[in-house]
């Protein structure tokens, strides 16, 4: 099976990065493409609300790994920039494939990032 592939555009930065295959990344694709605002937290991520829920698959991975796009709860999808261990569960739905510069990228603040199918 040929992996379903998105970019992230973040101000002039771009990522690319494979996605899961579940029922929570089959309803995310098909609100592809979108751009939206995040929020950043705790140093180490940045999130944003969905506009509506998605199906979920919660796990709770024990650590999270720079690069990370996961779901918390079924409407908080979150770009994670740090590698650290976790109590929370999450659905997956994908991982940047090169994380090189993506800290930098996503910087301290709040920022807009698009996200949108490879073609």
């Amino acid at each position: 099976m040929i992996p379903i592939k998105i970019k992230l555009t973040i101000g002039a930065n771009t990522f690319t990065a494979s996605l899961a295959n579940n029922k929570t990344v089959h309803a995310f694709k098909s609100k592809l493409p979108f751009e939206l605002k995040m929020i950043e937290l705790n140093g180490n991520e940045k999130y944003t609300e969905l506009d509506s829920p998605l199906p979920t698959n919660a796990s709770n991975p024990g650590r999270i790994s720079i690069g990370d796009i996961l779901l918390y709860g079924d409407q908080t999808l979150v770009v994670f920039y740090k590698s650290f261990s976790t109590p929370y569960s999450y659905s997956n739905i994908g991982k940047i494939d090169d994380v090189t510069g993506l800290a930098l990228a996503l910087g301290s603040g709040n920022i807009s990032v698009k996200f949108e199918l490879v073609k």
